[in-house]
């Protein structure tokens, strides 16, 4: 820690020195001033150069009183460095703009470069997974009972691991999410952009935008507490039976957790449409409602789409409020009155507790994940063509 210290003070100091001592050099023999390059830029150059040195020296064996006193070494030798590369017109600044280049790519690289392992780790369980359990057992059974934990010595039993319920549950939350947030976002949003007045907009839009930092976990409480039983008392009350935990109450929740991505990204595609397209509109004779309906909706269409493909994907991989109120039994049933699951929520519970990596439960989860993984790219890829299509 020290050492480090040292670095930094010393580091400091001799960048605003050389900074300041080349603004007085600026002015050559000549007697032109230079804005080839902008001093601070061999100062950046400076501290670049000295923090990389630095970093190979500290994974030296060195003892501590030698490391400092090349720390100093490096610094004062980088000094003399700098200035006669200055006096020699060294293009500081396009150096110091391929390391910003350089540093911006490492950066992509490793957001890919963590995708990519994610995916060949879940790719590789996977593997094992279906070397147990046939291929067309998983993607086209229709039981979902992985209930007992089983070695690779032992037999498979009573144990199923078909795929079919398991998603028809988690696309009937997802359709009744949608068919909540959708609406409301875009609709709120088309008020708060084209209707609201200033001051109604600034009080009402913040109150909406709270939704999105609200912890899942509360959500799922509610969920379980108030929209649930309100939902069971409302369709008793017509003499229709509905479960405790059912798909429904799970998806109305999840609906309006995912209303502020809808409406946020809508509001900013509805601003972003040109205020001289609406003028035409209404020049011709359009009223509010159709320069809105065939103009700004239409011109916003790409970004709205992406914040509905955007909402889809936060409804399928939410766990927290499908665990708590909609379930981990897996039905095949499309009905949002019974109780069904989601694989996000099946894969928590698999890889809950202490289970063998070698146990098709526990491996199950892994094939549940990439088959998640790839639906939810594929979807991606075809929205992504959708908006290109309406962007033209």
């Amino acid at each position: 820690m020290t050492l480090f210290f040292i670095f930094f003070l010393a580091i400091v100091i001799s960048a605003i020195v050389i900074n300041n001592n080349l603004k007085k050099q600026r002015i050559n023999f000549f007697g032109k001033q230079r804005f080839s390059s902008l001093t601070s830029h061999y100062s950046y150059c400076f501290i670049l150069w000295s923090v990389v040195l630095f970093l190979i020296l500290l994974v030296t064996n060195l003892v501590f009183f030698t490391k400092i006193l090349l720390i100093f070494a490096i610094i004062f030798a980088n000094f003399f460095i700098i200035k006669f590369l200055f006096k020699k017109n060294f293009n500081a600044k396009k150096h110091f703009e391929k390391f910003q280049i350089g540093t911006l790519s490492i950066t992509a690289g490793i957001g890919i470069l963590i995708t990519l392992i994610i995916s060949v780790s879940i790719l590789f369980e996977a593997l094992r997974f279906f070397e147990i359990i046939k291929f067309t057992d998983f993607f086209f059974g229709l039981t979902w009972n992985p209930q007992m934990a089983i070695t690779a010595e032992q037999e498979v039993g009573a144990s199923s691991f078909g795929i079919v319920p398991v998603f028809l549950g988690t696309l009937l939350i997802t359709l009744v999410a949608m068919a909540v947030a959708v609406p409301i976002g875009i609709m709120s949003a088309i008020y708060l952009g084209m209707y609201a007045n200033p001051k109604t907009r600034d009080i009402l839009k913040p109150i909406l935008e709270i939704l999105a930092g609200v912890p899942t976990v509360v959500y799922g409480y509610f969920a379980v507490t108030t929209v649930a039983p309100f939902f069971k008392n409302f369709f008793n009350s017509f003499g229709v039976e509905m479960s405790a935990e059912s798909g429904l109450s799970a998806g109305f929740v999840m609906g309006v957790m995912i209303i502020p991505f809808v409406l946020s990204l809508t509001d900013d595609a509805i601003a972003s449409v040109p205020q001289s397209l609406k003028d035409g509109a209404l020049a011709l004779g359009s009223t509010k409602s159709e320069m809105i309906k065939k103009v700004v909706l239409i011109t916003a269409m790409p970004t709205i789409i992406g914040a509905i493909i955007l909402a889809v994907s936060r409804a399928i991989g939410e766990t927290m409020i499908v665990v708590m109120s909609a379930g981990l039994v897996a039905k095949l049933s499309f009905n949002p009155l019974d109780s069904v699951t989601t694989a996000t929520a099946q894969i928590v519970t698999l890889l809950v507790g202490d289970q063998e990596f070698n146990s098709p439960k526990t491996l199950s989860a892994f094939a549940l994940a990439l088959t998640l993984f790839v639906f939810t790219f594929a979807f991606n890829v075809v929205a992504l063509m959708v908006m290109k299509k309406y962007k033209r």
